[in-house]
């Protein structure tokens, strides 16, 4: 049975590096997997993939050695339990407000005796159809699961949430909290930053794990020098977007072109 790197990984000392994954061309997640991020996370919140478009994914991702993380749509135990199936290991769950929410998912992903996890092993890829000797034993073990606190409510309830046994990390959401504070599209906003720098020393204290997005590299490597173990600092739709646009304007505008093309997308 695979370990789970990125599990493993969490309890060390370095920053783990992701990307987010939104174009649904798993010939993008090939060139990503292979660019030397320690994860990339194929979004099933936002982008447009079905379930069979994120195996497809996990397929492609397999040869290389960086972490696949999947973030489901939402909560429901249905969608974990076939998540799990086709191969995913590592889940983030967004939207979680509650400790309540947070026990559920942690049910839903686990089998039994530790949760409610249903059992269909002969025809999961995650046990290679029951070519894996024991799998259900020893499936538990190697399951990563994650939370999204991006909510004012959330934040509220993050002492109970990181205190959950079985979360093994906390994700924190600046788009979506930013919105619920009252301040859409200003994650910046001193009330935002504060409520992300409470909801981090809360949880680093409960021994998780802390994850969050940053797109803007000093920041990220700042949240890095404070401990925050697992950052995703850069997102598939936006690399292609901003180099497109800037290689497009270096042709049209500017003379000298010789430097790079690609300096800094950021």
């Amino acid at each position: 049975m695979l370990e789970n790197q990125f599990k493993q990984s969490l309890t060390g000392n370095d920053p783990l590096w992701g990307l987010w994954l939104g174009l649904p061309d798993t010939s993008c997640a090939e060139i990503c997997g292979g660019a030397g991020f320690d994860w990339v996370l194929i979004d099933g919140e936002h982008a447009s993939f079905d379930l069979t478009n994120i195996k497809y994914h996990l397929q492609a991702l397999a040869p290389y050695n960086t972490s696949p993380i999947v973030r489901a749509e939402d909560a429901n135990p249905t969608l974990i339990k076939r998540l799990l199936d086709i191969g995913a290991q590592t889940l983030l769950v967004p939207m979680i407000n509650t400790a309540e929410q947070a026990e559920n998912v942690v049910k839903s992903a686990l089998y039994p005796p530790l949760g409610t996890r249903g059992i269909g092993s002969a025809l999961a890829r995650a046990s290679k159809w029951n070519r894996i000797p024991q799998y259900l034993h020893r499936a538990n073990d190697q399951i990563c699961i994650l939370v999204q606190v991006e909510t004012e409510e959330a934040i509220g309830n993050i002492e109970a949430i990181a205190a959950v046994e079985g979360i093994d990390g906390i994700f924190i959401g600046p788009s979506d909290l930013s919105g619920s504070m009252g301040h859409i599209g200003n994650p910046g906003h001193p009330e935002v930053t504060a409520a992300i720098d409470h909801a981090i020393g809360v949880i680093q204290k409960a021994g998780k794990a802390v994850g969050i997005l940053s797109l803007n590299p000093t920041q990220a490597k700042d949240y890095a020098d404070r401990g925050v173990t697992f950052i995703g600092a850069g997102v598939d739709t936006l690399l292609l977007r901003l180099s497109a646009e800037q290689l497009a304007y270096k042709l049209k505008h500017v003379d000298d072109i010789e430097t790079p093309v690609i300096d800094n997308v950021y």
